[in-house]
């Protein structure tokens, strides 16, 4: 809190000359709260723009055993996704969202707010289908379509993708790689928020979380919301930070700190 204090100063060296006229006087006193009210308000200006302290970032400040990747697939979601952003903000962390295309059509604000976060943005298809059981140009269709719009709608073309539930194979690998794919992102450590997992349960998969794993979750259920903060300070507690997926060698995922 920034205070402004008043000091008394000698009337030789601050008062009107004595040959000043009263009226001239009287309205310099007036002047003095319009410019003590500038100077508070200037103040305050100052304190309000200035960059957020160092302490904010303190709980990631030693990665000392590594980097893990935090993932969300198939928001936007109207009713997670603002919740899940402020988790995250709230803990200065950021996370990879697997965009399910349609969704994003769907709710392009809540696209748009999760790029501003700082999230990082990933395919997950335009409908959410079995790749492997649709053939070649379907497959294609699905990854691309959700690669233009998100494109379009966030300046930004994903690197990352993953195929829902997991399923892939030879053939979706080469279709999204020509679409500039360069990782493929499955996970480690199931939270199981898809299944029911409560948020104890999901707090207790994160906790398994070592060096260079990445964690499934899900944008859609409030026990994920909920796990979140819990599973930020577990992070931490054990020196791990929240990293950056990018892809590798034959499409394999590697965490990077952010």
């Amino acid at each position: 809190m920034i205070g402004i204090t008043r000091r008394r100063h000698s009337s030789a060296r601050f008062s009107p000359s004595a040959t000043a006229p009263r009226a001239e006087r009287r309205q310099g006193r007036r002047g003095r709260p319009a410019l003590l009210a500038v100077v508070v308000a200037a103040l305050a200006a100052s304190v309000l723009s200035a960059p957020p302290s160092s302490a904010a970032s303190a709980p990631w400040a030693a990665c000392t055993n590594g980097y893990v990747g935090l993932t969300f697939d198939d928001g936007p979601n109207p009713a997670t996704t603002p919740a899940l952003l402020n988790a995250l903000r709230a803990g200065g962390a950021r996370a990879t969202w697997f965009v399910w295309g349609q969704r994003a059509q769907q709710n392009p604000s809540l696209l748009r707010s999760t790029v501003e976060a700082g999230m990082w943005i990933g395919n997950h298809t335009w409908t959410h289908p079995h790749l492997t059981q649709i053939g070649q140009a379907a497959v294609h269709d699905e990854i691309s379509r959700t690669q233009t719009f998100l494109r379009q709608a966030t300046g930004q073309t994903p690197t990352l993708f993953r195929p829902p539930y997991g399923e892939t194979n030879a053939q979706v690998r080469d279709t999204a790689r020509q679409l500039g794919i360069t990782g493929e992102v499955m996970w480690n450590v199931d939270s199981r928020d898809w299944a029911g997992a409560s948020t104890a349960q999901i707090v207790q998969a994160a906790s398994t979380l070592r060096n260079g794993d990445i964690i499934l979750m899900h944008d859609g259920y409030q026990t994920t919301v909920n796990a979140v903060p819990q599973i930020l300070s577990g992070l931490s507690s054990r020196g791990l930070c929240p990293g950056r997926i990018v892809g590798g060698t034959d499409l394999r995922p590697i965490v990077t700190a952010p």
